[in-house]
């Protein structure tokens, strides 16, 4: 076993079965007066903290916290013990189960407190209180999930125990406990947690125990708010809506549209109005029970959709993709059109910048482009030319308005190389699409670039603005994958009659033979004799 280097805050007095705990203080100051108080006690590694059962020590440090630590073993070194929890709260089920014995002495009333370990948890997780009938399980951490169905048996969770919405809808409440330090004690105090509402927190000397379990100041309220006025009785002739009914049909309405409208904010503060609402008809309280559970999947799904928007937006401005940035950003401003965290409003400032920063590059690279055209001699070399046009065309499509008076530059330079240097694209004056149509995308980056140097799987790069990418390959990257496509092609398809020369007239390639009615069966022969020695050599 390693040995285990975190500092010991808690032990048991007198022995290692005690269940009576305290935590040694953390300043040397402090640690001085408390030695004075237990100069006559044992401090020891409790079986009950989940220690190894031997005696403790003191240590009083100035320049750090003081803490508890085990004699050294018989050969002098470091005794290694397999104690899981160590902290401040490492013994507060033993404060829980001291201050609910001492509670309920003061009541009068019986009941049997244990440190139960389901399915073999660490002891210390759960601590059930059993009165003769009911009782309380209190969850201290997450080892052990709460069962609400659990008849007599109501959970009251530690502060990092969660609960669902629909839980505290269904419930109207839910208990919860947590432990204050108070010099080498701990105190305990119980909150009562209620949806859309926050957690009241309560000395234990405030609750009670009742037949509905345990009960505070805010259980109280809450029962009165929720079973405040019956429905009036009905008479022919008048409207049976109370003013709460009025209010529930309209709220109703109102979470209907929200949904519809798609609006977050407006669904969430109206389910808190159903939640709070009261005294309403049985028959409209099932429909707003039923309306609240269904309103809050809906905002749990909407609230998910809407995270990952930004967290995909947040990823396209750190990758610069402007296209992708443009689109997201509309989605993420009509999604914040009602409210907006500071976190979101972040995502979209950095989004706004981006686009910006990318349209300035890329009116700054049409310039560039501009500039390079306007240097260029008198008579260029047609080839760089309509390379440098087709660059500048591209370059206008990813910019989008460009203004009249650059319009008017590329129409010219559009113009002169449709004069002098023939069509923009190979095979374009035949009719035939650009290169990077001709093939299939995912063969575009399968070879290395042999103009920009891209390797295989990368991305080819922009000539005048290193660090950007562009959107289709060079054209000197795909035309030998276009070359060997055709090559393969040619020498599949078989040989046609009038490309072999024909052995009964003597008639070459591409002429016809001197009969009238066709070729001669020699020369037919002859055209499937070598198509079938290719396919053989093939």
């Amino acid at each position: 076993m390693r040995e285990d280097r975190r500092q010991i805050q808690t032990a048991v007095l007198g022995g290692a079965d005690s269940e009576e705990p305290l935590m040694l203080p953390l300043e040397a100051i402090e640690l001085d007066a408390f030695r004075r108080r237990h100069e006559r006690d044992t401090f020891w590694c409790g079986l009950l903290l989940g220690g190894c059962g031997l005696q403790l020590t003191t240590k009083l440090y100035t320049d750090r916290v003081c803490h508890f630590a085990h004699h050294p073993g018989p050969d002098g070194h470091p005794h290694l013990c397999g104690r899981r929890s160590r902290g401040v709260s490492s013994a507060d089920h033993l404060y829980v189960k001291s201050a609910a014995a001492a509670w309920l002495r003061e009541r009068d009333r019986h009941a049997d407190i244990e440190f139960t370990q389901p399915d073999g948890v660490p002891v210390g997780s759960v601590v059930d209180i059993r009165f003769p009938r009911g009782g309380l399980r209190v969850h201290l951490d997450q080892e052990v999930a709460p069962d609400w169905g659990r008849d007599g048996h109501e959970p009251v969770l530690g502060v990092s125990v969660p609960v669902d919405r629909d839980t505290l809808v269904r419930r109207w409440y839910v208990h919860r406990i947590r432990l204050d330090s108070e010099g080498t004690s701990r105190r305990v105090r119980i909150g009562t947690e209620a949806f859309a509402r926050p957690t009241e927190w309560f000395a234990l000397e405030e609750c009670e125990v009742t037949e509905r379990g345990l009960s505070t100041p805010a259980v109280q309220r809450i029962i009165q708010a929720r079973s405040a006025a019956a429905p009036a009785k009905w008479t022919p002739g008048q409207n049976t809506d109370t003013v709460q009914d009025t209010r529930a049909r309209e709220l109703l309405r109102k979470l209907l549209y929200a949904r519809r409208t798609e609006s977050i904010a407006l669904a969430e503060s109206v389910c808190r109005e159903i939640a709070e609402l009261a005294g309403v008809s049985p028959r409209l309280q099932e429909q707003l029970d039923a309306a609240l559970r269904s309103g809050l999947l809906w905002i749990e799904r909407e609230v998910g959709a809407r995270r990952a928007l930004f967290a995909s937006l947040e990823k396209a401005v750190a990758e610069k993709q402007a296209g992708k940035v443009k689109k997201l950003l509309w989605q993420a401003k009509t999604a914040a059109k009602d409210t907006c965290s500071e976190e979101e409003s972040r995502v979209i400032d950095a989004a706004d910048g981006c686009l910006t920063v990318i349209a300035a590059a890329r009116s700054k690279r049409l310039n560039t482009l501009l500039d390079d055209l306007d240097q260029l001699p008198p008579d260029p070399d047609p080839d760089v030319l309509r390379i440098k046009v087709r660059e500048l065309l591209r370059a206008v499509s990813e910019a989008g308005s460009i203004g009249p008076h650059r319009q008017a530059k590329v129409e010219a330079w559009r113009e002169r190389v449709r004069q002098t240097a023939g069509p923009l694209q190979p095979g374009q004056g035949k009719g035939l699409p650009p290169l990077h149509r001709q093939v299939t995308r995912k063969r575009w980056l399968e070879r290395r670039c042999p103009r920009c140097g891209a390797n295989s799987g990368q991305k080819c790069a922009v000539d005048t603005m290193p660090g950007e990418t562009r959107r289709v390959p060079h054209d000197e990257r795909l035309k030998p994958i276009i070359d060997e496509r055709r090559e393969q092609q040619r020498s599949r398809r078989p040989w046609r009659v009038y490309e072999v020369t024909c052995p009964d007239c003597g008639q070459e390639p591409e002429q016809r033979c001197t009969t009238l009615g066709g070729p001669h069966r020699s020369r037919v022969e002859l055209a499937k004799e070598y198509t079938r020695l290719k396919k053989a050599h093939s």
